[in-house]
């Protein structure tokens, strides 16, 4: 249940924050051009969104010792 709201709420593009954890956010990236390493040759990568997480202080604290 849990994820599910988490998940809705950053579709209807809101931050959720876990106190003591970190916070997520919907991140719009734009269209542009990549190159296919096999072959050399120039795709097109159509935009989208994706979901970017920093760590809260205390996450960080206790990864780090």
């Amino acid at each position: 249940a849990t994820l599910q709201v988490l998940a809705e709420a950053l579709a209807a593009g809101e931050p959720v924050r876990l106190a003591g954890f970190g916070g997520f956010t919907r991140v719009e990236r734009p269209a542009g051009s990549a190159r296919n390493p096999r072959t050399g040759q120039s795709v097109h990568v159509p935009a989208s969104r994706t979901v970017r997480f920093k760590p809260g202080e205390a996450l960080k604290s206790l990864l780090n010792g």
